[in-house]
C-alpha cells in the first residue's frame, strides 16, 4: 500500500523526469504535457509490475523507484517514437 506522501514523491519524480526529457527533446507545449503524462503513467505502471511481481530494484520506504524510473524511461521513449513517425 502506497502512503500519500510516497505516492507523491513519485508524482514529482515522474514530473522531473517528464520535463528534463522535454528539455533535452524539445518541442511545443503539447509535447510537454504528453511527455509529463506518459512518465507519470510509465512510473505508475513500474510501481505495479514491482508489486505484483515482486521485483525490487531500488526502494525508498515504500516506494520502488528503480522501476518507477525504468517504466518512466521506456514510456517515454515510446512515445516520443510515436510522435516522430
Amino acid at each position: 500500500m502506497i502512503t500519500l506522501p510516497a505516492a507523491l514523491f513519485g508524482l514529482v519524480i515522474a514530473l522531473l523526469m517528464g520535463a528534463s526529457f522535454h528539455a533535452l527533446r524539445g518541442g511545443n507545449g503539447w509535447r510537454l504535457l504528453l511527455f509529463l503524462g506518459l512518465s507519470v503513467l510509465g512510473f505508475a505502471l513500474g510501481q505495479a509490475a514491482g508489486m505484483a511481481f515482486g521485483w525490487l530494484v531500488f526502494r525508498f520506504g515504500v516506494l520502488d523507484i528503480g522501476l518507477g524510473v525504468l517504466g518512466s524511461v521506456l514510456m517515454l521513449l515510446a512515445g516520443n517514437w510515436l510522435v516522430r513517425v
